[in-house]
């Protein structure tokens, strides 16, 4: 029914599917949620140094 080759060809296939679910599955899930975690941070260090500073005046 099948040769080995196109066995094979379809292990190949089926693997390079699965990676590119992950990888995406990865990019739309984790990568935002760092960058926004990110944002964030970045924000409460602005509010905290604009604090500190008004505290001084």
């Amino acid at each position: 029914m099948f040769e080995f080759d196109q066995y094979l060809g379809f292990l190949a296939f089926i693997i390079i599917l699965l990676i590119g679910f992950w990888v995406m599955l990865f990019l739309t899930a984790i990568i935002p949620y760092w960058i926004g975690g990110a944002v964030k941070e970045m924000m409460d260090e602005r509010k905290e140094k604009k604090r500190l500073e008004k505290e001084k005046a």
